[in-house]
């Protein structure tokens, strides 16, 4: 049987990976470790992020593709980290009866949500 220990990376197809870089780095705090031509990968912590070039060809999803990616955050408060986001002209959504999570979507549309442990 294989063991697998980890996530190495999640992929995000995006239509301008220079402008979903600028999210996730400068928003969100991801550092980039590398990058070519369409693609850039980052960590968040001990996981992986890589932002694809959408393809002029639709990749192959199953038909279900991501519900949502959630982050963990360090710090904060609910009120803080909504505050952040919504400065930098980010619509909030969250879970009512929730206070640990926050939705949101970057710029192509995919759904985030941050939770912060207590």
């Amino acid at each position: 049987m294989i063991q697998t220990s980890g996530i190495d990376h999640i992929v995000l197809y995006c239509g301008d990976v220079g402008r979903a870089k600028k999210f996730y780095t400068e928003i969100l705090g991801m550092t980039v470790y590398r990058e070519d031509d369409g693609h850039v990968f980052m960590h968040a912590g001990n996981q992986g992020v890589a932002l694809f070039k959408l393809p002029d060809v639709a990749p192959a999803s199953g038909g279900k593709d991501l519900n949502h990616l959630a982050l963990n955050v360090d710090g904060g408060s609910y009120e803080s980290l909504k505050a952040e986001l919504e400065r930098n002209g980010i619509a909030v959504g969250g879970r009512p009866g929730d206070d640990r999570c926050i939705y949101f979507s970057d710029p192509d549309g995919h759904r985030l949500q941050l939770i912060f442990r207590r």
